[in-house]
């Protein structure tokens, strides 16, 4: 797995153990090891910009999520031999949104902050929470990985 991480902000975080958890997430989910996504650690007024340019919405968010497969989720692609990696695409977390939400409903950041990794993560890899199913589904998914590194989701 190629998991890029890039802290372009200023809230101290442990880059290494996202990309760790990032790693296992895909490891997870079957992805085969020829598989590439980016973790990038962004501003408030960054990820603002972001949102306004690509979802439409004023200001800051914790997290957003660019895919750049349309995957089904719990079906991980087969890697071709003699092609590319399978870029997935990128998300992006504001740690000092995460760090406000969280402190705002009383949860750690370090949980908060692995919640929402996975579940941009996710959203990679065909996951979405549009009706109550998929919202289940998805909600279960992101309850289990962080399971496997010992949090619980808040």
């Amino acid at each position: 797995m190629a998991v890029f991480v890039s802290d372009e902000q200023e809230e101290p975080v442990d880059a290494t153990g996202l990309r760790r958890f990032a790693t296992l997430v895909l490891e997870a989910e079957g992805f085969p090891t020829e598989t590439e996504l980016a973790v990038i650690l962004v501003s408030p007024i960054q990820i603002a910009e972001y949102n306004r340019q690509f979802m439409d919405r004023e200001g800051p968010t914790d997290v957003l999520a660019f895919p750049l497969q349309d995957l089904e989720p719990g079906r991980a692609p087969v890697h071709v031999v003699n092609q590319p990696p399978l870029g997935l695409g990128d998300v992006f977390l504001c740690p000092a949104e995460v760090r406000r939400h969280a402190a705002a409903e009383g949860i750690a950041f370090e949980d908060y902050l692995y919640l929402l990794c996975v579940h941009g993560i996710l959203h990679l890899l065909g996951y979405d929470h549009g009706d109550d199913e998929d919202a289940d589904l998805m909600e279960e998914r992101e309850q289990e990985l962080l399971r496997r590194i010992g949090r619980e989701a808040p």
